[in-house]
């Protein structure tokens, strides 16, 4: 069996999975929801809903992207209308997508140049 892999996380990460969980509990409960109903809108196990309510740092992030969407939590912009939202992400992913053409194809660490003149 393997073992399961260690992981430090910086405090930031820890307390960024700890707001998104509270901003997604709360959200649910806002809307009356309970934890088996959010978990079976985004096909995923109560267990899991649990986790990242409790700021819990494994699992996928596109189903913890799930939740939030589902309950309403604003992840990447102010909270406006749905037509807005996709508008203001689109805006995010253009300009995320120009900045990456202007940067080189693969990030290599620079090689030692060797000094063998003794």
């Amino acid at each position: 069996m393997p073992r399961k892999k260690v992981r430090n996380y910086s405090v930031y990460t820890k307390e960024a999975c700890r707001l998104l969980g509270l901003l997604i509990r709360n959200a649910r409960k806002e809307k009356r929801m309970s934890i088996e109903e959010l978990a079976e809108r985004a096909s995923t196990s109560p267990n899991f809903v649990r986790r990242v309510e409790k700021g819990g740092l494994t699992g996928e992030i596109g189903v913890a992207f799930e939740l939030a969407f589902i309950v309403g939590v604003p992840l990447f912009q102010p909270d406006t209308s749905e037509g807005a939202k996709l508008e203001v992400l689109g805006h995010k992913i253009h300009i995320a997508k120009d900045k990456a053409a202007l940067l080189p194809q693969s990030a290599r660490k620079t090689r030692e140049v060797l000094k063998d003149d003794f």
